[in-house]
């Protein structure tokens, strides 16, 4: 309050008190007031008095008036409102009803409003034509969407002295607005028109600023900037819009995910903070990519402590110090451990007494664990049955885990092994007092090892693209989206169910990989080539979310879907899942598929595998495996069956 810039403008108000008052006895009497001087002293004493003091006790004087708003002036109207009628009760309680004429009340106060206000309106106006950058500096650009992300972005881009943006004009399809002005930028037509606009403009840059925008409606505009070859951008998504967080700095290149055009999550905070919120919560496999998304998900609940259970050592550092800065009263636990330790895990359990669960540690990728799999039965099926067996053991109040779509109707043994574990966690919900329950869903954007950074690494290298088929397809979506369905997954569950996820529509891989070259700029099969390799051993061409005879049905949430608890005998399965691992253990490849399939009957290996399975030092013969393009395999060394004329690899 005391600074000498306040200082200066405390003065100027208590000047344009006086002159407010003194106006307003000039306009009332017609510019002759000297017979009325009395009582013009009567009236300016008391508002010297009187106003001055309300002024500086409302705390106007502590805003920032080079970014004067409407807020701003609403403060002014409160302000002036009250210190007027303040005023003119001390004048009535001191000299009567009659000492002033009632116009004076009504033009002093508009006058005093009008001049206060329009101070501060002078003051900006002044900052903004001596200090804003000039029109002409930067690159020629328009902006798609003359809303109020368009108005929030082009006052940023005018606010930042060096910006690298002179916005031109806007282009927005909605016919009211052609022609008109926003923020004095005029709406020089629609995305249709958006070429021709580009050209006679001289456009350099085209910003994207319609979160709302559907992906057709992106990818059309992409495709006339391309054509017209000016570079284009895009903003963040609606969540930034609302929060205000709209800047200059958040102009980015476009990415696949924005033009997959899913819609934004919304989640039921209350149910997930009742069952998050001051509990100790356990995440196996913190340090991939979906389980690092949940614990940083989870941690915006305010657990009272969690729990990173991992068996990498480097990922595990960065995802406890991540979490650490930016949650710095979260108690954070950082264990390395393996999930196929029983010992480890059960000292985990005992220690920390977590209360809830989610198990997100397993091998995923299909065709590694086709040369593994020993180490898919043994991870991704026995490591889960002893999470599950531990959370049972030390009654924790709910265990979530995370598979996949791979695992209905599996061609492959990571898709078999998640089934496996699918079926012995039902099996166990049946009987225990935690409440299990499994998620499932495709694929996740920018997870590691997805197409998507192997696509981006090779457009950057110059290509080939390498896709496996020309017709398969995937179901995406991004590793954040899944990651709150997860937990929200977690709070709708009563045990025993398998949660399937709003994949939306499946897309064609060939079509992604030539989305990402035109986003680099380049020209799909010219400048950047694709190529087909076939298909990896145990890949098939569409994923599925559902097998035969399970029952769907719709849950609270509109993305969620859920599948009735199917009844297993657990004993049954354990016996089962032994006799699997000790197959696993002994490494008897043959034996181990075989029993596989008997746990998992819908099951079907895209090769023979009684005849050769191909995990061993081998040149795989076509006629063995006429759905699969393999070149080697690699495992170690195995005795295997062959045809080549009783010849063992």
């Amino acid at each position: 309050m005391f600074r000498a810039k306040r200082v200066l403008v405390f003065f100027l108000d208590v000047a344009l008190i006086a002159a407010s008052l003194s106006f307003s006895f000039l306009l009332r009497f017609d510019f002759n007031y000297l017979p009325q001087w009395d009582m013009f002293l009567k009236g300016l004493s008391v508002a010297l008095m009187a106003k001055p003091v309300l002024f500086a006790a409302s705390g106007m004087y502590r805003n920032i008036w080079r970014y004067a708003s409407l807020q701003d002036a609403y403060e002014i109207f409160k302000v002036v409102t009250f210190s007027s009628l303040v005023s003119a009760f001390l004048l009535v309680f001191m000299e009567g009803p009659y000492v002033l004429p009632r116009s004076i009340y009504i033009l002093d106060w508009f006058i005093l409003f009008a001049l206060v206000a329009g101070s501060r309106l002078i003051w900006r106006v002044y900052r903004e034509l001596r200090f804003s950058p000039s029109k002409r500096r930067g690159k020629r650009t328009l902006i798609i969407g003359a809303g109020d992300a368009g108005n929030l972005l082009l006052k940023q881009i005018r606010k930042q002295a060096s910006s690298p943006y002179n916005v031109v004009g806007f282009v927005d399809d909605d016919p009211d607005k052609r022609g008109l002005r926003l923020s004095g930028i005029r709406v020089l037509g629609g995305t249709d028109r958006l070429r021709a606009l580009v050209r006679t403009h001289r456009i350099e840059e085209v910003i994207f600023a319609i979160p709302s925008g559907d992906k057709a409606l992106m990818r059309r505009v992409i495709a006339n900037c391309e054509r017209a070859k000016a570079r284009f951008k895009t903003l963040p998504g609606i969540t930034a819009i609302v929060d205000g967080k709209v800047s200059v700095s958040q102009i980015k290149t476009v990415e696949i995910e924005d033009l997959l055009g899913r819609d934004p999550v919304v989640l039921d905070q209350s149910a997930i903070r009742n069952y998050l919120s001051d509990k100790r919560v356990l995440v196996t496999g913190a340090a991939g990519s979906i389980g690092s998304e949940i614990c940083r998900q989870v941690a915006r609940f305010n657990p009272a402590k969690i729990v990173l259970f991992d068996n990498a050592e480097t990922p595990l550092f960065f995802m406890e110090k991540e979490l650490a800065a930016a949650y710095p009263e979260l108690r954070i636990i950082p264990i390395v451990g393996d999930v196929k330790n029983l010992d480890r895990v059960e000292s985990v359990f005992d220690l920390f007494c977590p209360e809830v669960v989610f198990h997100a540690a397993a091998y995923k990728h299909v065709a590694m664990m086709e040369y593994n799999p020993v180490e898919a039965v043994l991870n991704n099926v026995m490591g889960s049955r002893i999470v599950a067996d531990a959370a049972d053991k030390f009654k924790v109040k709910n265990f979530v885990m995370v598979s996949t779509d791979k695992a209905v109707n599996p061609t492959n043994v990571m898709g078999a092994s998640k089934r496996s574990a699918e079926i012995y966690v039902q099996a166990l919900a049946a009987r225990s007092k935690t409440r299990f329950t499994t998620v499932r869903f495709g694929n996740v954007l920018g997870s590691s090892g997805s197409v998507i950074p192997l696509f981006k690494e090779q457009i950057r290298l110059g290509g080939p693209v390498t896709v496996t088929d020309r017709d398969v397809v995937r179901y995406f979506m991004t590793i954040p989206e899944a990651s709150q369905l997860v937990l929200q997954a977690g709070c709708i569950g009563k045990g025993g169910e398998i949660f399937v996820l709003d994949m939306g529509d499946p897309v064609r891989i060939v079509s992604l990989a030539e989305e990402l070259i035109r986003l680099s700029g380049l020209v799909p099969y010219k400048e950047i080539d694709i190529t087909f390799t076939g298909l990896k051993p145990g890949e098939k061409l569409f994923e599925e979310l559902l097998l035969d005879g399970e029952g769907i049905r719709p849950t609270t949430h509109k993305k969620i879907r859920v599948m009735a608890p199917v009844e297993t005998d657990l004993r049954r399965v354990c016996a089962d899942l032994d006799e699997l691992f000790e197959l696993a253990r002994r490494s008897d490849i043959q034996g181990l598929l075989q029993l596989l399939r008997k746990v998992v009957p819908e099951f079907v290996p895209r090769y023979n595998f009684e005849v050769a399975p191909p995990f061993a030092f081998q040149r795989v013969r076509p006629d063995l495996f006429p759905l699969q393009n393999q070149r080697f395999t690699f495992v170690r060394s195995l005795r295997v069956a062959t045809h080549n004329e009783g010849s063992a690899a």
